[in-house]
């Protein structure tokens, strides 16, 4: 048996600035057309969801049009940043409880043949704003495995190049969290971990896992502003889990999306050029 997940991330969908409804509608109708079992949306879903009720209302209605079964994780636009490396937006009970209440449940498990999926807040890793829920929630479902493989579906990469890092970047998990979540795992090697957030495609492995980026349904952001890791595209992914523990996956393309570039929608997050190279 074969279950196939489609993956999407940062959508960051607005009502007042509709900039990247379009290429979300796109992929939607592209969804619809191949009928995956499941969606899964890495995070990012609003534009401005840590501040603005709208901007998550949006969100919710432009994924309840799907019309499939669609699972969603919260990204830094959505609550808030980790603390470790906010600028701006801290991730607070405040904004989770905003977050819960307009879209549902930060975190979840989900059992397929051969697998478990394992969606986790990547913004509450390591903090005490959850009451320990999110620690249940990884020690049940790694001492429940059984035999099945194990994907993590996250925001945030776990790390760029190793779990030995010590980057301090808003753009991966920092090692504090890393550790914690390692951990919790008590040694459970996850076959997939599966992100967004860097609005890049790649495929590398560390760790003992395969570490798969989404790209964007959004935009992109173009050299120099930020650093090269991947494919800069939009795009999304199509998993393929396999009943025996198998993984496969697409890169997929739809037609007339556009590959938007964050330069020129100042109006969004503000001019990426005044912050520097490779600072986006």
């Amino acid at each position: 048996m074969i279950t196939r997940i489609a993956q999407i991330s940062d959508s960051h969908l607005s009502v007042e600035k509709p900039f990247f409804r379009s290429n979300f509608d796109l992929v939607a109708i592209h969804l619809r057309d191949t009928a995956p079992d499941i969606v899964i949306n890495t995070g990012d879903l609003a534009l401005d969801g840590a501040d603005h009720d709208a901007d998550l209302v949006e969100a919710r209605a432009a994924h309840a049009g799907l019309g499939l079964e669609c699972h969603v994780l919260p990204g830094n636009h959505d609550v808030g940043d980790h603390l470790d490396v906010a600028r701006r937006q801290p991730v607070n009970a405040e904004r989770l409880a905003r977050y819960r209440r307009i879209i549902g449940p930060d975190i979840w498990s989900l059992e397929i043949s051969g697998w478990t999926l394992l969606g986790l807040n990547a913004l509450t890793l390591g903090l005490d704003l959850d009451e320990g829920r999110q620690d249940g929630l990884i020690r049940n479902a790694v001492a429940a495995l059984a035999g099945r493989s194990l994907a993590i579906f996250l925001h945030k990469p776990l790390a760029d190049l190793s779990h030995n890092e010590d980057l301090t970047s808003n753009r991966f998990m920092t090692a504090g969290p890393r550790q914690h979540l390692a951990s919790l795992l008590e040694g459970a090697v996850p076959a997939l971990v599966a992100s967004g957030h860097v609005h890049q495609y790649r495929d590398s492995r560390f760790g003992g896992s395969r570490h798969v980026w989404a790209p964007a349904t959004s935009f992109m952001i173009s050299d120099p502003w930020q650093p090269g890791y991947g494919a800069k595209m939009v795009g999304y992914l199509m998993h393929e889990f396999h009943a025996d523990g198998g993984h496969r996956l697409e890169v997929v393309g739809v037609r007339d999306l556009v590959h938007h570039d964050l330069v020129a929608f100042p109006e969004a997050y503000g001019d990426v050029r005044a912050w520097g190279p490779g600072k986006a």
